[in-house]
């Protein structure tokens, strides 16, 4: 089984946009990169909920609104999307595809090529890999529509032309850091396994300043 343990790559400070900075792992991810010295932008629609994003600078807009991308991308280096949506087993779900096919066009268009996007464990060839509560229950009555516009949104990254990394966590916890991750893309022998959301983030923000993992998809757990 192939396996990457991350280290930080001492680099220029870059200055990023994090979209879904707002969820659980978005909000760890601007505080990581803000710790680190990044210069960091977020968008969202809502001030009230980025108001406790320390160090951040925030811009009005939705994530789906070119537009509003481009205006927040101005000036930046690079992109971390961790965008995220609820369960919703009776009915189709367009964000995450929606919002990532307006973000490959904004960074085209303001040349910005780096992108790291978090999907998740049982999206594109990792499907059958969460193990038997996960693929079994939560996938077929919860998250089906869920991960079939991860599988779009994967896709439209894929054919973007940009400099990307797919990351797919396994299912996240809000458990302390453990350090060492465990990152694979050969998934014979892998049936489900947890992660950290500080683990994530820590992963994600490394692949802004390493080429380990470029053009590439790993599942990250512990």
């Amino acid at each position: 089984m192939q396996t990457s343990e991350t280290n930080t790559i001492q680099t220029a400070q870059p200055k990023i946009l994090v979209l879904g900075a707002t969820g659980g792992t978005g909000r760890l991810i601007v505080s990581q990169a803000v710790a680190r010295g990044y210069d960091v932008t977020v968008l969202a629609r809502s001030a009230e909920k980025a108001r406790d994003l320390k160090g951040a600078k925030f811009v009005a807009g939705d994530a789906r609104d070119e537009t509003a991308l481009r205006q927040a991308l101005q000036g930046r280096d690079a992109v971390v999307s961790a965008l995220g949506t609820a369960a919703s087993p009776f009915r189709e779900v367009t964000l995450l595809s929606t919002a990532t096919r307006a973000l490959v066009n904004a960074m085209k268009a303001e040349h910005v090529s780096r992108l790291v996007c978090i999907t998740g464990m049982g999206a594109g060839d990792s499907a059958g890999h969460g193990g038997f509560l996960f693929d079994k229950l939560l996938f077929p009555l919860l998250l089906r529509n869920v991960y079939a516009d991860k599988d779009r949104q994967e896709a439209i990254v894929r054919d973007s032309g940009l400099d990307w990394v797919l990351v797919r966590p396994a299912v996240l916890n809000d458990k302390s850091s453990r350090g060492a991750i465990r990152a694979i893309t050969d998934l014979s022998g892998f049936h489900g396994g947890s992660i950290a959301r500080e683990d994530v983030a820590r992963f994600v923000l490394d692949q802004l300043g390493d080429d380990a993992w470029l053009h590439r998809s790993p599942l990250i757990s512990w």
